[in-house]
């Protein structure tokens, strides 16, 4: 019998790099949202002490003791914004909302509770693993993790089309400038910009969830846990050797995307559909949620 998946990272994880915009957190975490706080987790690279200085975000979760509100979102939104502003050792920040009986669900058991209890560090309030039960690397985990990834894919389709539109559209714009002698202006030239920073945005995304859902596939089998995307990538060529390599290079472009509709459509078109139909032919497909139904 595999044994239990233990909780990675902690707050004296945290490089000192880090410290000060984690503190700003707590604090404007505490005030934004005062009693309606049950607790705080960070996630990811910053409490695993894994963090690249200008490179990685500020992901966090917050558990309320309601269902958030309109209002808690867009709290959420400017506080990520302000942080993402006011930091520059973070490339972004990412802030998670949901209601403390939703992550204590049974629906979630294996999702969300087991990523508070395996993968969140408490950073504020009552920590809601000691509500949960202990994690085993089994079928049902990988199931109800990263079940949905044929979900995924349509929408990956849909926003590559909308970015790529955008970037070419700007594109042609800014071609027409120059034909006519005229450079381009600032104002297409940022537009552009943030054109391909979508596209990279959707490329790293899609590239973690891919490499996730790979790992995933064979967790029961591998019988542990990382959440290092290289070593991920690893684990999974073990057992699909012939999609080894391509998932080493997926594992590079999640933490260095690039803005190329070409690396989407083969994520959406070749990978994705045969990682989606393999893991619904090994461990099936996630319960569906509420607002899936």
């Amino acid at each position: 019998m595999h044994g239990y998946i233990e909780r990675e990272g902690s707050l004296n994880l945290v490089q000192p790099e880090f410290r000060a915009v984690v503190a700003a957190l707590r604090d404007q975490v505490t005030h934004r949202f005062g009693g309606r706080l049950h607790s705080a987790y960070l996630y990811g690279s910053v409490p695993r002490g894994t963090a690249r200085v200008g490179r990685s975000d500020l992901d966090v979760l917050l558990a309320l003791h309601d269902d958030p509100t309109e209002a808690d979102r867009t709290e959420a939104q400017n506080l990520e914004a302000e942080l993402d502003a006011g930091f520059e050792v973070i490339d972004g920040a990412g802030i998670l909302l949901f209601g403390r009986d939703v992550l204590l669900s049974e629906l979630e058991r294996y999702d969300l509770g087991w990523f508070v209890a395996c993968l969140c560090t408490p950073l504020l309030g009552d920590d809601l693993a000691e509500h949960l039960p202990r994690y085993r690397p089994t079928s049902l985990l990988a199931r109800e993790t990263n079940g949905d990834l044929g979900d995924a894919l349509p929408r990956w389709r849909r926003q590559a089309a909308e970015a790529t539109e955008v970037a070419e559209a700007l594109r042609v714009a800014e071609a027409a400038e120059t034909a006519e002698g005229a450079e381009a202006t600032e104002g297409t030239k940022a537009t552009e910009g943030a054109a391909d920073a979508a596209l990279r945005s959707l490329v790293r995304g899609a590239s973690r969830k891919l490499v996730r859902t790979a790992f995933t596939l064979v967790l029961p089998r591998y019988g542990g846990w990382t959440s290092d995307l290289a070593e991920q990538a690893e684990i999974f060529g073990r057992y699909y050797p012939e999609r080894a390599e391509q998932l080493r290079k997926i594992a590079v472009l999640a933490g260095n995307p690039v803005a190329d509709r070409n690396v989407l459509d083969m994520y959406t078109e070749n990978l994705g559909p045969w990682l989606a139909a393999e893991y619904l032919t090994v461990h099936g497909a996630k319960a569906p949620r509420p607002q899936e139904s």
